[in-house]
């Protein structure tokens, strides 16, 4: 395929029964397939989700992103006594840092989708549980800019009055079930670090035991933030990918990852991305602070500013922002050296990610393999690893 053509978003479709989106996540996390890509040969092999650890290198650095997912969808009533849903669509955490306080109460303006909403009025104020909600500005695709009034926190708020917003491709007739609650998340979720709308799935697989394993063979485990937004579902609709405004997530690396992550650089080992999610975290902060350091120009903030005039990939002590990277073909990687993933959206950012890291060809190859021999895809469905 020439060069120009891998800019066309038709190059990134794939034909999908329906039947092969996964609905529900399998019986134990473990007992996910595994497709095994090389990266260098295009070759791919069938394997199960344990077989992990003969595949990953003995002294991989492995980096993951422990983001939990927060209840983020809240029902609540429209002045009239119509029934409303809304999905926050920015993290609860960074609402919170936003606030303006009048007498204690907390006010901040974010962007929101509304589900049965097509009447509602730029003005309006809609009701729900110790939150109230007003419309400043009607968007595409049923998001909206809204004036939000709460006291103390929006994420107990949404602890309590929430539900999981599962991704808009699980449709069941009974709804969110009890596995859900668990299963939605990574077994290496932070409570401290809540705020995503959506998992970082292909940690999904990982079991105490697996982590444990790697370990004691010689890996390495370290972690970023990485709070996923509704961004990672929305469509690429550009006809030339390169036009795509990409969406915003934030992040943060700790100085211990960091200089994990230096060190391996330095020493040649092996980094190994657990998703999507940790890739752009780490691809998109390397740039970030390489713009930094010659530009001074971007929302990306070192722990120290001492690690601004040191010759590293990574500030050492840390660092925390926001990446809008979008990876497509033709993008170089700076950090990692093998992607464990889901499968992808026809379409989206996150195939093209794949490409590029993969290549097109291989990518496509393994996705007809995966399509033919029945594999489950998505965010409950089964793994690659691409190395």
């Amino acid at each position: 395929m020439t060069e120009k053509n891998l800019f066309l978003l038709d190059s990134y479709d794939y034909d999908l029964p329906e039947n092969r989106i996964a609905q529900a996540p399998a019986m134990q996390r473990q007992d996910s397939r595994l497709l095994y890509l090389s990266k260098q040969t295009g070759q791919f092999y069938d394997y199960s989700f344990q077989d992990i650890l003969q595949l990953m290198p003995d002294n991989a650095l492995i980096i993951a992103n422990n983001s939990k997912v927060i209840p983020a969808r809240i029902l609540g009533k429209r002045e009239t006594g119509s029934q409303i849903e809304l999905l926050f669509l920015e993290p609860a955490p960074l609402i919170d840092k936003k606030v303006q306080k009048e007498n204690a109460i907390c006010i901040a303006q974010t962007e929101v989708l509304l589900k049965g909403s097509k009447r509602v009025k730029v003005g309006e104020t809609l009701l729900f549980p110790e939150l109230t909600v007003s419309i400043v500005e009607k968007r595409e695709f049923g998001k909206h800019l809204v004036t939000i009034k709460y006291t103390d926190s929006l994420i107990p708020l949404l602890k309590k009055y929430g539900s999981l917003p599962l991704p808009p491709y699980i449709k069941r007739e009974n709804g969110i079930q009890e596995n859900d609650i668990t299963r939605y998340q990574t077994i290496y979720a932070k409570e401290d670090n809540i705020g995503s709308i959506a998992a970082p799935t292909a940690g999904l697989h990982f079991t105490k035991e697996i982590q444990e394993k790697l370990l004691a063979k010689g890996c390495q485990w370290h972690e970023l933030t990485l709070h996923v937004g509704y961004g990672t579902f929305s469509p690429v609709r550009s006809e030339d990918i390169r036009q795509h405004d990409m969406h915003s997530e934030y992040v943060e690396i700790t100085e211990q990852t960091a200089k994990a992550i230096i060190h391996a650089k330095k020493n040649n080992q092996p980094i190994i991305a657990i998703g999507t999610t940790s890739t752009r975290s780490l691809e998109g902060m390397v740039q970030a602070f390489a713009q930094k350091k010659a530009h001074g120009e971007c929302i990306f903030y070192c722990n120290n500013d001492s690690d601004l005039s040191k010759d590293t990939i990574l500030p050492e002590h840390g660092c925390f922002g926001y990446t809008n990277i979008f990876i497509y073909p033709g993008k170089e990687f700076h950090v990692i050296n093998g992607l464990v993933t889901n499968f992808h959206l026809p379409k989206s950012s996150l195939i093209m990610l794949v490409s590029a890291f993969a290549g097109y060809e291989n990518i496509m190859n393994a996705y007809q393999h995966a399509v033919k021999n029945e594999y489950r895809f998505f965010s409950y469905g089964d793994a690659m690893f691409i190395n």
